[in-house]
């Protein structure tokens, strides 16, 4: 396990200067139309119908259809009323729900979990926001607190900022757990239907509630799930023996036998294995994170995938 620094080293604690410079590995988020349906505005097409700049269709006129929308030459050929319908045009936001357990604070590559979460975060949030949305954050586990959405720079700031305070206080700090079903659920009261939601976790925190909460988000909101992982999670340990050391704790683990590793690995993948498996249930998409991967590599293909709810 990585060493415990109290340095903002980038590997077992938050850099802000390293979320910042993310800035410039910002990709253009998916070309894909999205139906946002929240009555605000800004850049997105929405699914309801109403005055807007693009017309969708006409439709026979119903009582309470504003007059001045009447489509003449639609009527005129019909011999029935018409009127046009428009699509408006919204502006969407991105809510990041940053997991802040305990045992985000862990890695055997590169950097902790935590620390690559909080990369994923800010590189997501500069891509987001350099496509025209709003971007904002809510912390669970450890930290429960929340970065209001804003748009442009002034929301990738204050997104990164509040990473960077999270981290600080949920490594200083004594962990207090909170239910996956939890924090989703304070996520959809935060949120206007359809908006966006990512979930960054390492999957401990999943309990049973977990599904059917995630079930309710997905009909509220777009939500994709990122899953951190260790490479001694998904893979075989090497023969021998290792020193895993907390703050309280010292412990050595013999893991020479072949089955001691894959028990040992089998032990540690519970968490990601969990949360996975309450994402496919509730049909929502997910996808894994290295501590070792670079954000804008591993989840770009994801951002462009096209959601089914899309």
């Amino acid at each position: 396990m990585l060493a415990e620094k109290k340095s903002t080293d980038g590997i077992t604690r938050v850099d802000l200067a390293e979320l910042l410079a993310l800035r410039a590995r910002a990709g253009k988020p998916g070309s894909a139309r999205t139906h946002a349906r929240t009555p605000l505005a800004g850049g997105h097409v929405s699914a309801l119908r109403g005055r807007g700049m693009d017309y969708a269709e006409s439709r026979v006129y119903q009582a309470g259809d504003d007059v001045r929308n009447i489509d003449w030459r639609r009527t005129a050929r019909s011999g029935k009323w018409h009127t046009k319908l428009f699509e408006a045009e919204r502006e969407r936001s991105l809510l990041l729900l940053i997991d802040t357990h305990a045992t985000m604070r862990f890695g055997t590559r590169v950097r902790y979990k935590s620390v690559a979460a909080a990369r994923a975060a800010a590189w997501l949030a500069w891509t987001c926001v350099r496509g025209g949305d709003r971007v904002g954050a809510l912390a669970f586990g450890a930290v429960r607190d929340a970065a209001d959405p804003h748009a442009g720079a002034r929301g990738a700031l204050n997104t990164l900022g509040a990473l960077a305070r999270w981290d600080a206080a949920a490594s200083a700090g004594a962990d207090a757990a909170e239910p996956l079903s939890a924090a989703v659920a304070r996520a959809q009261r935060l949120i206007a239907a359809g908006n966006r939601v990512w979930v960054l976790s390492d999957g401990w925190c999943t309990d049973p509630n977990a599904t059917a909460a995630l079930v309710r988000l997905a009909r509220h909101a777009e939500v994709r799930v990122v899953i951190m992982v260790d490479a001694l999670e998904r893979e075989l340990a090497p023969k021998g023996a290792y020193v895993f050391e907390t703050t309280a704790d010292r412990r050595v683990v013999d893991l020479v036998g072949a089955e001691a590793r894959a028990g040992f690995r089998d032990e540690l993948a519970r968490g990601w294995r969990g949360l996975a498996s309450a994402c496919d249930t509730a049909g929502v998409a997910w996808t894994t994170l290295s501590t070792d991967d670079e954000p804008d590599l591993a989840l770009a293909p994801f951002l462009r995938r096209r959601s089914a709810r899309a």
